[in-house]
């Protein structure tokens, strides 16, 4: 039984220019213990499917419209809003893409992390700074007792996001969200903080989401893999899958575009030309037609169907076939 079952999941954001569709029919599941890699450019829908399964959307703007967040079988997005922030932090937590602004500047590092414990477990106010000292040192915090009366402008990037994990998982959630969590950290506190996140997996026995555009860090990390492309899934499949035999023009031109150490000195990196489509300007058809070099006439009229290749291998192509 999946611990997380997205089902045709549909964002929709009002603005002055009109309705937009941010998420259209993405589907996926997470395993218990497992970790589910999704991947994209800057604007491709990774982010908002985050929000949306965690319903917070930006209100009145942001709605869900259509599909299913089913988790442990209860669809979230039918859950009064009571119930659904005793989810948050409790059952699923979340690491945010930029701790500074995940923190809040006029509260203590102390102060923070007891408020989540405080209102999700029953714990003193006692219990939870003992605690919350303990959770400290384990994300690797030195000093940890001295840290909780200190402000997060005070921490370093790293530090910061080591506190913004241990707040996700300061009621030991089922599962992890973790939105870009090595955004604007040097390399060597990147790999601090994924191989981090893999530990409190392995101890803890949770599932996480993994929300990146780096393919290193999904290859390292992941089981599963859901690539993402203007709000739609453009294909799925296991780790080995995705990187072994990728069946989708964008999902190669992602795995091209990674430097390798048998490259050529001076040689060129494989680029995708273009960007992404605006939300106000996505073509008809396929949505990666405008940026693909095995486009056909067809690919501009007619929407791909996500078809499985085999078992967990699925793909959004029409030409997927001949590729």
């Amino acid at each position: 039984m999946a611990l997380l079952d997205v089902d045709s999941l549909v964002t929709e954001f009002v603005t002055d220019e009109g309705r937009v569709r941010a998420v259209d029919g993405v589907s996926f599941t997470v395993e218990e213990g497992s970790t589910v890699g999704i991947v994209g450019e800057s604007g491709c829908g990774k982010s908002v499917t985050a929000l949306s399964i965690m319903r917070l959307l930006p209100q009145p703007m942001g709605q869900l419209v259509g599909g299913a967040v089913r988790f442990r079988e209860r669809d979230l997005t039918q859950l009064p809003l009571e119930a659904m922030e005793q989810v948050r932090g409790n059952d699923i937590g979340m690491v945010f893409q930029e701790p500074m602004t995940a923190l809040n500047p006029v509260h203590t590092i102390g102060r923070q992390l007891t408020e989540v414990m405080l209102l999700h477990r029953d714990f003193s106010a006692d219990q939870a700074t003992r605690e919350a000292v303990q959770l400290l040192e384990r994300v690797g915090i030195p000093s940890p007792d001295i840290r909780m009366g200190e402000y997060p402008h005070q921490l370093s990037g790293g530090m910061r996001q080591r506190v913004v994990i241990a707040i996700a998982l300061a009621c030991r959630p089922a599962l992890l969200i973790a939105d870009e969590p090595t955004t604007a950290l040097d390399v060597t506190i990147q790999a601090q903080i994924l191989e981090l996140i893999k530990q409190l997996q392995s101890d803890l026995g949770m599932s996480v989401v993994l929300i990146t555009h780096d393919l290193g860090v999904i290859a390292e990390t992941c089981d599963s893999v859901v690539v993402m492309y203007a709000g739609r899934v453009a294909e799925q499949g296991s780790v080995y899958d995705i990187f072994d035999r990728p069946a989708h023009p964008y999902t190669r031109g992602l795995l091209s575009s990674i430097p390798r150490l048998d490259t050529r000195p001076k040689s060129k990196l494989s680029v995708i030309d273009g960007m992404v489509p605006g939300l106000l300007e996505l073509p008809s058809g396929c949505r990666f037609q405008n940026r693909c070099q095995h486009a056909v006439p067809a690919c501009g009229s007619t929407d791909p169907v996500h078809e499985q290749i085999e078992g967990s291998h699925c793909v959004s192509c029409l030409r997927w076939r001949d590729l």
